[in-house]
């Protein structure tokens, strides 16, 4: 392959990714921030876990990004009565008519899709919450002492309300560290929401076409692997994440407002969604505003506040925002 084709395929992939957000906006309208997080995502190879107030389309939003991807979408609306076989699946006792002999056959559940739409997954107990631990992690699902594989590509893309607290499960620690980014969902400006009333309550139906299909988006996955990201770049992400957790050369917000800092797969997380964002934007090479525009995404989910913290009214984010100006970039 000569250097002006692979130049050309580059354009050709750029070219899609614009096409993938135009298609969402005619469903969605404003949202940028979280659109785009929601593609950086998508090219990162990982899951996301949006959180809002009811009523700010997340449903839609994700629902949206399904039928622009040519790819099969599932939703499963997570309540308290839903078992983990729900989701998974479950084995079938069979019998051959011809012979009488009987044999199981395992029936995939709506995991096995490359869409999955988890709608309130906070709503279901943490027994059916962790069904779905291999599933993120593994992109495996094992059953009966048999691992089927899951399809490719694969993604978990749930909701949750911050709200209502009655009859809900905190998701634990170790699966919220399973989701790339954790995309906050806020109310729109007053101009978007009025767009949104005229959108909606007409005659009008805004239809989502299909713009990409799954090796497409295998292929921009394996082309974000590709883009560079300076050892500079680098050693500030690890700085970073080393100086979330609480010791003693921690800046002086980490030691008071956080009990339990981010892991190594945050770095990893900020590394992949930092050349994700790149390559959204038209470039090879991963910018220190890259990994400034995604720490709050990549890490408010990772780290653990202390009792402090929650009585100044102090958020992960404001957590972030001190490591950000603490944190030097050289050196």
């Amino acid at each position: 392959m000569t250097t002006a084709t692979t130049e050309a395929d580059i354009q050709a992939q750029l070219a899609r990714l614009g096409t993938l957000r135009t298609a969402i906006a005619q469903a969605i309208v404003g949202q940028e921030a979280v659109v785009e997080q929601l593609l950086i995502g998508l090219l990162a190879g990982g899951h996301c876990l949006l959180e809002g107030v009811p009523g700010l389309g997340k449903t839609l939003l994700v629902r949206s990004l399904g039928q622009a991807l040519e790819l099969q979408f599932r939703r499963v609306q997570f309540t308290p009565d839903l078992m983990p076989s729900d989701i998974l699946g479950t084995e079938l006792l069979e019998e051959d008519h011809g012979t009488g002999h009987r044999h199981f056959r395992f029936q995939p559940g709506p995991i096995f899709t490359n869409l999955l739409l988890a709608d309130e997954l906070n709503r279901t107990p943490p027994k059916t919450q962790a069904a779905l631990l291999e599933a993120m992690q593994e992109r495996t699902v094992s059953y009966a002492g048999v691992t089927h594989q899951l399809p490719a590509p694969f993604f978990v893309l749930a909701t949750q309300n911050p709200l209502e607290q009655a009859g809900t499960y905190p998701l634990p620690e170790a699966q919220l560290d399973r989701f790339l980014l954790h995309i906050r969902v806020d109310y729109p400006t007053e101009t978007e929401e009025r767009d949104i009333l005229a959108q909606t309550t007409g005659t009008r139906h805004s239809e989502v076409p299909q713009v990409m299909h799954g090796e497409e988006v295998l292929a921009l996955q394996a082309r974000v692997r590709e883009v560079h990201l300076g050892d500079d770049l680098l050693a500030w992400i690890t700085r970073l994440v080393r100086a979330s957790r609480p010791n003693e050369s921690a800046p002086a917000e980490v030691k008071q407002w956080v009990k339990w800092g981010a892991g190594p797969r945050a770095g990893q997380s900020l590394v992949l969604a930092a050349k994700a964002r790149a390559l959204l934007h038209g470039r090879l090479a991963a910018t220190r505003d890259d990994i400034v525009a995604l720490a709050a995404p990549v890490m408010r989910h990772r780290l653990l506040l202390s009792f402090a913290a929650e009585a100044e009214q102090k958020s992960a984010d404001d957590v972030i925002a001190a490591l950000l100006r603490s944190v030097p970039f050289a050196g």
